[in-house]
């Protein structure tokens, strides 16, 4: 307790707040057929398994439609994706691309438009755009970025401000910002499981 009888946060017996610590009491073949949300994340050449796996995991918490592993990026089974992923690599609908721009040309084939996240001088800010229903979102090589013929290839350009010396943030940060940003505007499958 503080002063004045005003209990701490870290006080449990008085705030009757409870730390969730356990993940979805759900199987996986009930999790497969639970809805998705209609976003698509395209990886193109990353070089960090590390942050691929941090990706899986991202997806599977925003309940993505599928996440698209092209090029060079690593894909499972690997040793640093299943470190980094905990456990979430069953539970992400994931598909390996020879490149990027053959990801984005099957998502618009089937008419879901795919937007690249890019610093570019064209580039829209990220929560000032309307997203359309259904949408995919390229992200790109840590040091190189989107390559000039994916980006050629999509149909916008977003990215997010950055007020500092970097022109860049680390790609798992990037997806998981612009992500729940599409996931609160369009996402229709947002009911929380049961923990």
């Amino acid at each position: 307790m503080t002063g004045k009888g005003k209990p701490k946060l870290g006080d449990i017996e008085t705030t009757m707040m409870e730390v969730r610590r356990f993940d979805a009491s759900v199987t996986i073949d009930k999790y497969n057929t639970l809805p998705k949300n209609p976003l698509y994340i395209i990886l193109d050449n990353l070089r960090s398994a590390f942050n691929v796996g941090s990706i899986f995991r991202l997806c599977d918490t925003m309940r993505v439609s599928g996440l698209f592993l092209c090029g060079y990026t690593a894909f499972p089974p690997h040793i640093k994706l299943e470190k980094t992923s905990l456990g979430t690599i069953d539970y992400v609908p994931w598909r390996k691309f020879d490149s990027a721009a053959a990801a984005v040309k099957y998502l618009q084939e089937q008419n879901i438009p795919v937007w690249a996240a890019e610093t570019t001088t064209a580039s829209k800010i990220y929560n000032e755009v309307e997203y359309p229903p259904s949408v995919g979102i390229v992200f790109g090589n840590e040091a190189l970025g989107i390559s000039k013929e994916v980006l050629d290839l999509c149909d916008d350009l977003i990215e997010i401000p950055l007020y500092g010396f970097k022109n860049s943030l680390n790609v798992a940060t990037s997806c998981a910002i612009i992500g729940f940003r599409i996931i609160e505007k369009i996402g229709k499958n947002t009911i929380r499981l049961d923990r």
